[in-house]
């Protein structure tokens, strides 16, 4: 390896989802090439490339990030959990839960991103009231759903949260009145 190209490189020490890995990196590697290209998780997506998507958040120490915009040196030491982990923490977990009993994508793109931004609020804040949802789903774009199937999920998982029993969705409840219209 030549003079330059050993400059070029360095070594970053951090946990993806739970396990220590110690990788030889670029100086440009970003932590969204990372994370697709040497752990294949594609559920981290590689959309906009400029943090205004959202289709590329992770949890890094708890808190939602755009891993487009991070550089490998910028992660020494995080504790990063890409959403392919969600399910690990009991907050993902009815996370991901809510947003599927509440239909809240239809394609699925921008999902993972969603689903993280929701788990880092939730996490810090339970009982975050709408306004604070909105304002941290606010970095996230989806381009065929639109955002109240997504708020009800928001909504649906704070009860499970609470240990509510969960409410019917609104298309469980629509279903059933149509069934009942046709009787």
């Amino acid at each position: 390896m030549n003079e330059i190209a050993a400059e070029a490189t360095a070594t970053t020490r951090f946990r993806l989802n739970g396990v220590e890995q110690v990788l030889r990196v670029a100086a440009d590697a970003r932590l969204i090439d990372l994370i697709r290209e040497r752990f294949g998780l594609m559920a981290t997506k590689a959309a906009c490339r400029i943090g205004r998507c959202g289709s590329c958040l992770v949890l890094m120490n708890g808190h939602a990030v755009n891993s487009c915009l991070l550089m490998a040196w910028q992660i020494e030491g995080a504790d990063i959990i890409s959403p392919e982990a969600l399910a690990a923490l009991p907050e993902g977990r009815v996370v991901r839960e809510a947003l599927v009993a509440e239909v809240a994508f239809q394609c699925g793109y921008c999902a993972p991103g969603f689903a993280v931004a929701l788990t880092a609020l939730l996490r810090r804040r339970p009982d975050a009231e709408e306004g604070e949802i909105r304002t941290a789903l606010g970095g996230n774009l989806c381009r065929c759903t639109g955002y109240s199937s997504i708020l009800r999920g928001a909504a649906r998982a704070q009860r499970l949260l609470r240990g509510e029993t969960s409410a019917p969705s609104a298309q469980r409840v629509e279903a059933d009145s149509m069934a009942i219209a046709k009787d």
